[in-house]
């Protein structure tokens, strides 16, 4: 029987964790360059429409949020909302086939770059999201990375350290302030995995 997350449920307003690897696990990302190209296409495709360029192709804003996310060496890691049910599959390919392009031709390589199809998890409670944006930022900052300071990610986002217009940090920090409001994302991150977050 496929694993779950070789079974893609296309659903409406639904919230996804996607991920990938380099093919064999070989690294996708070899430097700084690499690593902000795929930033900037992330932009590219995320950011809200400008008027002259309200009809430009394969600008998912609107139809895609990208709640959190990391960059490591050999695979990323995303959380995101889709509005149609086919919006994540249209997001996925563009970036997947434009980063192909963009890493063939630097590296002067040939052929697949990343090991199959996207994977797509459905998350169907709250707390899978904040989980899995916890996960995501965790390993983040965990990994030896080209700066000292982490792995490419949407943590300083949360903390409030850096904007990315194109990033969507809203509906997770308004659980906490709604919900936890005595309980900052900083000491979620610091909270064991197994602790349940108290009022």
């Amino acid at each position: 029987m496929p694993a779950k997350n070789r079974i893609k449920q296309y659903r409406e307003n639904s919230f996804y964790h996607l991920y990938n690897h380099g093919v064999d696990k070989k690294v996708i990302f070899q430097d700084q360059q690499d690593y902000s190209t795929f930033l900037s296409y992330l932009k590219t495709y995320l950011k809200p429409k400008e008027e002259e360029a309200k009809y430009r192709l394969n600008n998912f804003h609107g139809q895609i949020a990208l709640l959190a996310y990391c960059l490591m060496p050999d695979h990323f890691h995303f959380l995101i909302r889709q509005k149609d049910a086919n919006s994540m599959d249209r997001f996925m390919n563009s970036l997947g086939t434009r980063y192909t392009m963009y890493f063939n031709k630097k590296y002067k390589r040939l052929g697949p770059l990343y090991q199959g199809v996207y994977k797509a998890v459905l998350l169907t409670t709250e707390e899978e999201v904040l989980r899995l944006s916890r996960s995501i930022h965790g390993q983040a900052q965990a990994a030896p990375s080209l700066t000292g300071k982490g792995q490419p990610s949407s943590y300083q986002a949360y903390l409030g350290i850096q904007q990315q217009e194109w990033l969507n940090t809203e509906e997770i920090l308004a659980f906490f302030s709604h919900h936890y409001p005595n309980l900052s994302y900083r000491q979620f991150m610091n909270q064991p995995e197994d602790e349940e977050t108290e009022d």
